[in-house]
């Protein structure tokens, strides 16, 4: 008689210790917003994805060597091409934060959650129920609120940058799902040829002429705060982020780690306020209300096992 191999979970009274660290992968998340805004500029944003990626790139190496040597073709060409659409969404993201406030970059791309059910309904051709439908209006017309400001008026450059990360980050979610290729590929190896494929657009960006500064300029420019903020994002919002995902999906279910992940609008936009200084309004109130409640409604009408 087999026997099949399932998760360990933690006992009751020690979930919390599981649910800890993925929750601190939310609030740093959420915190990412702020920190990119405070050491990219419009004329950096390339030369900061370089180091950003590059930092961290050679210690995910390191620690999957042999499973990296162990890819078949078909694997690190299906990674490649998700790394490809992974710099694409890097790039509008973080041109989109420069453009706009971290309370509304962290909102708006929270509607990832709102798309990526809708796509693949329209992929496989089935029907959302009511309820999703419902809760994805009441989404968008949160956004709609959120981008006002002070009156009705053209969403920003940068609110329309993030809607389109939004999107790429639906690609990505979809291609990962279909490259069949990626689905038996280990995660570590996965990540960090996406990682690698990234950082040599971004390397080919830097070096063609009139995209801004050199990432070895912009290093030289930056103080304590700035290479304080880079490595927050490249070691926080990158390194430690994945491991703790690794980790805690083999202590508890993956439901629950994406509930948890689910609050990162949330902080963004606590961050956003009490440190960043920034205000909604009272429409920007109401808008962010709107999508976060339209977004937890979406996800559990999306997956009622949802707890």
């Amino acid at each position: 008689m087999s026997s099949v191999a399932v998760p360990v979970l933690a006992p009751p009274r020690r979930v919390w210790l599981t649910d800890l660290p993925v929750l601190l992968v939310a609030v740093v998340w959420g915190s990412s917003y702020l920190a990119a805004k405070g050491i990219t500029t419009t004329q950096t944003v390339i030369a900061v994805l370089v180091l950003r990626f590059a930092v961290v790139l050679p210690v995910l190496v390191i620690a999957g060597w042999s499973r990296l040597r162990a890819l078949t073709g078909a694997q690190w060409r299906g990674a490649g091409l998700l790394g490809l659409v992974l710099s694409g969404i890097f790039l509008v993201e973080t041109y989109g934060i420069v453009h706009t406030s971290a309370t509304n970059a962290g909102l708006i791309i929270s509607l990832t959650m709102i798309f990526t059910p809708l796509a693949e309904a329209a992929v496989t051709r089935t029907r959302p129920t009511g309820a999703f439908l419902s809760a994805a209006g009441l989404s968008v017309a949160g956004v709609v609120l959120l981008t006002q400001g002070g009156g009705f008026t053209s969403p920003s450059a940068g609110d329309l940058l993030m809607l389109a990360a939004a999107l790429a980050r639906t690609l990505h979610v979809l291609l990962m799902a279909r490259i069949k290729a990626v689905q038996a590929a280990d995660s570590l190896s996965l990540t960090t040829v996406q990682l690698g494929s990234a950082v040599a657009v971004f390397a080919l960006l830097a070096a063609a002429p009139g995209t801004g500064a050199s990432p070895w300029a912009v290093a030289a420019g930056f103080g304590v705060r700035e290479w304080g903020g880079l490595l927050f994002l490249s070691v926080f919002c990158t390194l430690f982020a994945f491991f703790v995902q690794m980790w805690s999906v083999r202590r508890t279910s993956p439901s629950r780690v994406s509930l948890l992940l689910g609050t990162e609008p949330l902080w963004a936009a606590a961050v956003g306020i009490a440190i960043g200084g920034e205000r909604l309004g009272v429409l920007g109130v109401a808008g962010a209300v709107l999508v976060l409640a339209g977004t937890a409604w979406g996800r559990r009408s999306a997956d009622p096992v949802t707890p």
